[in-house]
């Protein structure tokens, strides 16, 4: 009970200063273990990151093209989110990702548009989502008979290139996946707090996914 009020102080104290364009949490938000951690710096000059517990995390639901460094919490809130990206694939697909392709975790730095804030990737709290890549149905898959032709072979799905859908059938399917799943994720509250996409500066090419003590999504 103790340790539980500790976190929610924790948390009063770092959600009064918030991200530019963020909302404060609410009463319904859960504390999180990094919520009381510092995040506000000097915008210039020598920086160091908090020190916090890291795991090498290589997927529990999904596999990474690559383990990740991150905070264990972070951890189990990834496999949330494999969760929720093995379901939209299976629905979309037939099948579920062989990997999630990203562009890294664990990243000691400043936020480049913010540079008094530090960036979650500094707390091993963020993760960059490229894309996935899917392995081809089989004939003896269930899915097989009822996914077009032109969906059964292995696909890359990657936000650079499929975020707008184009004129194909396989364009159009990975459009409709990528939206899916930020929707899905973004209604999932108990997932990331922050989820910014193409939407947002610099985002054009990825998804980033967060734990911040404060909620913006611009996807």
């Amino acid at each position: 009970m103790l340790g539980w009020l500790a976190l929610v102080i924790l948390q009063v104290a770092a959600v009064e200063r918030v991200h530019p364009g963020a909302e404060p949490l609410g009463a319904q938000d859960a504390p999180y273990v990094l919520d009381g951690v510092p995040r506000w710096m000097p915008g210039k000059g020598p920086m160091r990151c908090p020190k916090v517990p890291l795991t090498l995390y290589r997927g529990q639901i999904l596999k990474y093209a690559g383990a990740v460094m991150v905070h264990p919490e972070f951890a189990k809130h990834l496999a949330l989110f494999e969760e929720v990206a093995r379901d939209t694939a299976i629905e979309v697909y037939g099948r579920a990702p062989k990997a999630i392709r990203h562009l890294g975790t664990l990243n000691c730095r400043r936020i480049r548009t913010w540079p008094e804030l530090l960036s979650e990737h500094g707390l091993g709290n963020g993760i960059d989502v490229a894309g996935f890549d899917l392995p081809p149905l089989r004939k003896r898959d269930p899915a097989f008979a009822s996914t077009p032709p032109a969906l059964r072979g292995p696909l890359q799905v990657r936000l650079a290139h499929h975020w707008q859908p184009g004129a194909s059938e396989i364009s159009k399917a990975h459009a409709h996946f990528l939206h899916l799943l930020a929707q899905r994720l973004t209604a999932r509250k108990d997932i990331f707090r922050v989820l910014l996409g193409p939407a947002y500066p610099g985002h054009k090419d990825h998804f980033h996914f967060d734990c911040a003590p404060w909620r913006l999504v611009s996807i």
